[in-house]
């Protein structure tokens, strides 16, 4: 007897469950007010879910897409504005939490804080190299050479991220530096001064 083997072809997935459509189109009022989760934010220890609020279906050429509302949590914390799922609603990887589930699951996060408030600063050092061009600059112009120089920071926003920039002389709690820091592997860094 010959052993049969089988060879894959094309993109492997990660996605575990059904399309948002196939879970909100066989519930009662559309699943409003049914919580449903997607299974990558399962990796997190915090619980990730969304409470469905409104439901919209899509024009024919967009049969396997739903336009979704929910209420948002995110790694244990509850986002202020309602998130609307279009995009990624045809992924096959959204599960509809059972009812007697649900309480434990809303409780989960009323019962704990998870993150400590995450303030990011408004500022970073110049990098180094820049640091020297615009001192040489000011040098050679007469301008008085300062002690410190520092560049406004820019962030990328997203629904799922849970920070607040620096105002005013509110404190960051979380501080970046132009240095390497402390390497992962400092056998890699033998003989190289890292300061």
């Amino acid at each position: 007897m010959t052993s049969t083997v089988i060879k894959y072809v094309g993109r492997t997935t990660d996605f575990k469950g059904k399309t948002l459509w196939e879970i909100v189109g066989s519930l009662k009022n559309h699943g409003v007010g049914r919580i449903i989760v997607r299974s990558v934010f399962e990796r997190y220890p915090e619980p990730s879910f969304m409470k469905i609020v409104k439901v919209e279906t899509c024009p024919d050429e967009e049969r396997r897409r739903v336009r979704v509302w929910v209420e948002k949590t995110f790694r244990g914390r509850k986002l202020d504005n309602l998130t609307e799922i279009y995009q990624t609603s045809y992924k096959p990887d959204y599960k509809l939490i059972p009812k007697h589930e649900e309480a434990q699951l809303v409780d989960s996060i009323k019962s704990q804080h998870y993150f400590p408030d995450v303030i990011l600063p408004r500022t970073i050092e110049m990098p180094p190299l820049m640091k020297k061009f615009i001192v040489k600059d000011h040098e050679n112009k007469g301008m008085e050479v300062l002690e410190e120089y520092v560049m406004p920071l820019s962030y990328n926003k997203s629904p799922n991220r849970v920070y607040k920039i620096a105002e005013g002389n509110e404190k960051p709690t979380i501080k970046f530096t132009m240095g390497l820091g402390k390497p992962a592997s400092p056998s890699l860094y033998e003989g190289v001064p890292l300061s």
